[in-house]
């Protein structure tokens, strides 16, 4: 068979309508759309879904600013205690100057409470993250990041203290827009071990780089942006909630 008509071939497979019972890997089968968590209910809502609520790539502020948002998230913190102390933090400036970066500063700033959703709320780690966001803010001066490498820019950032391999991509991503990586998080990984895409034993930050290969490969067997799939799928499930999957499984 010529180049040509392999190619031809590869094509036609690519855009061939799936059944249900087809798998997209082996092991995960396609399954329908208005299957619940199936990779055909997940390429519909990367299909669907409102951009406004899975684009996350800061498009006008700073890398400092990017780099402090998704240090604030993270495990204990939800996306609204995170962006309510954030938006504090960005207006008293920390993320402008060393000077309006100092440890006692941000700690002052992160121990008073905040208003989210009409109630004050308390940050959980106050001087952890102060510590953490001074010696970043102080690093970053400093780094050189190639943008043109997100891989690279990602193993860099793992360089400060407290950023592991989530934390690096979720700057990643949001700051290069790059879709050759992808944020696993808790919810992430509950969605993959449901449909079979992970194993039921892996474990995070452990098995970071061998998930993250698998979740790539079934973005592409799904025809989506990774970067689409792993937001999605973190909307989702949050929204859901952890319960689900068992109350799914009763029924």
């Amino acid at each position: 068979m010529s180049s040509t008509a392999l190619q031809t071939v590869r094509q036609t497979e690519m855009f061939a309508p799936r059944w249900p019972k087809d798998e997209v890997l082996p092991g995960v089968r396609f399954g329908r759309e208005d299957e619940l968590l199936s990779p055909a209910y997940w390429a519909m809502r990367c299909a669907t879904a409102d951009v406004s609520l899975i684009d996350f790539v800061n498009r006008h502020g700073s890398l400092a600013e990017e780099v402090g948002f998704c240090l604030l998230g993270g495990y204990g913190v939800t996306f609204e205690v995170a962006t309510a102390f954030f938006d504090r933090l960005r207006n008293e400036g920390v993320f402008e100057t060393i000077d309006a970066a100092r440890e006692e500063r941000i700690f002052a700033l992160l121990d008073a409470p905040a208003p989210v959703s009409g109630r004050p709320h308390r940050y959980r780690f106050p001087r952890q993250r102060a510590r953490r966001l001074a010696r970043a803010m102080r690093a970053l001066k400093g780094m050189d990041l190639d943008a043109a490498s997100p891989r690279a820019f990602r193993d860099k950032l793992q360089g400060l203290e407290g950023v592991g391999p989530k934390t690096a991509s979720w700057i990643t991503r949001n700051w290069l827009d790059a879709d050759d990586i992808a944020i696993l998080d808790i919810h992430v990984l509950r969605a993959g071990r449901h449909i079979r895409l992970f194993p039921a034993d892996c474990q995070l930050p452990r098995d970071y780089l061998a998930l993250e290969r698998d979740f790539l490969s079934f973005a592409e067997s799904l025809q989506v942006r990774a970067a689409a799939l792993d937001s999605v799928m973190w909307l989702d499930m949050r929204t859901f909630g952890s319960g689900f999957l068992a109350r799914k499984r009763v029924h």
